[in-house]
C-alpha cells in the first residue's frame, strides 16, 4: 500500500464551521479518487459522525486525510484524534443503537460499517484515535455478528 503524493491534509476540528470543512473536503478528496456518489456519500456519513464525535466528547482534536493506492485500487484513509477523555467502554460505544446523544443517531458502530477498515485506540484521559479507510468501488464487508 502506497500513499499518493500531495494527498495528504490536516484539519482542524474545534467548531460547527469546521465540521462543514470536514464533510467537503471528505467528498472532493473521495472524488477526485475515482469514488462513486453512494461511496462518496457513505465515506462523508461516516466522517461527519467522527468528526463531530471528535469535537463533542473529545473537546476537538484533529482529521488527516491520506490517499492510498494498493495495485490498481485507489482509497482514502481518515484519522481523528482528540485528546479527550476517551472512551471508558469501547465495546459499548461500538454496539449498534449505542449513543450519548447529539449526533446522527448513527454512533461509532454505524460508522464502521460504512467504511472498508476501521480501527480505534481510546483509554480514559487519554484521548482517542479513530483511523478509517474506504477503497473507491468496494463493497464494505459484512460485519460478524457476535
Amino acid at each position: 500500500m502506497h500513499t499518493a503524493a500531495g494527498a495528504q491534509a490536516r484539519l482542524p476540528i474545534r467548531s460547527d464551521m469546521d465540521l462543514v470543512w470536514v464533510r467537503q473536503h471528505v467528498r472532493q478528496a473521495a472524488a477526485q479518487l475515482g469514488f462513486g456518489l453512494v461511496d462518496q456519500t457513505k465515506l462523508v456519513t461516516a466522517a461527519s459522525e467522527l468528526a463531530r464525535n471528535t469535537l463533542v466528547y473529545g473537546g476537538g482534536g484533529t482529521m488527516e486525510t491520506e490517499a492510498l493506492t494498493e495495485g490498481g485500487a485507489r482509497g482514502l484513509r481518515l484519522t481523528f484524534s482528540d485528546e479527550g477523555p476517551g472512551i471508558a467502554d469501547l465495546e459499548q460505544a461500538l454496539s449498534d443503537g449505542f449513543t450519548s446523544g447529539g449526533g446522527l443517531g448513527m454512533g461509532l458502530g454505524g460508522a464502521r460499517r460504512l467504511v472498508h477498515d476501521f480501527a480505534i485506540e481510546s483509554s480514559p484521559g487519554a484521548g482517542t484515535t479513530v483511523r478509517v479507510t474506504s477503497w473507491a468501488g468496494r463493497t464494505p464487508r459484512p460485519r460478524e455478528e457476535s
